[in-house]
């Protein structure tokens, strides 16, 4: 590993997929589309589709002079709640999360035009996180209503 601003950054990093940067400032973030995230009723499951996200591929990011190229990426993203509640308040940081442990799974595809690259995930239904969980959270000036 090498470091950068503190950062470390792999050896063999390859491909680094982001939003770009918006003209705001604002980063790492996209909008989803009309019926992209649905919800199930009791809110214990929910599913995220998006297609053809504009993404970069930064392969030394987070260097300054990073090389980014134009990609897109597609994501499946399924988050199912267990029978194990969570519950965290932290008053000091106006911070409040009811919900559940959860399992998710991913399904992704990604493309470089640019330079003809392709890469797709395992299936979703073969995919399981570590940790996920799934609820209702409550921060800053809404923390008090």
């Amino acid at each position: 590993m090498t470091l950068f601003q503190g950062q470390a950054v792999p050896e063999n990093q390859v491909h680094d997929f982001h939003p770009p940067i918006r003209p705001s400032g604002l980063y790492w973030v996209v909008e989803i589309p009309d019926g992209g995230l649905e919800i199930s009723a009791d809110g214990r499951s929910a599913t995220l589709r998006m297609a053809r996200i504009e993404v970069i591929d930064q392969p030394r990011w987070p260097a300054p002079d990073a090389e980014a190229r134009p990609a897109s990426m597609d994501i499946a993203m399924r988050w199912t709640a267990t029978d194990e509640p969570l519950a965290m308040n932290d008053p000091t940081k106006q911070f409040r999360f009811r919900g559940w442990k959860a399992r998710c799974q991913l399904e992704a595809r990604i493309e470089v035009p640019s330079i003809q690259f392709t890469w797709k995930s395992d299936p979703m239904e073969t995919s399981r996180a570590d940790f996920a969980i799934i609820g209702e959270e409550t921060n800053g000036k809404y923390y008090s209503a």
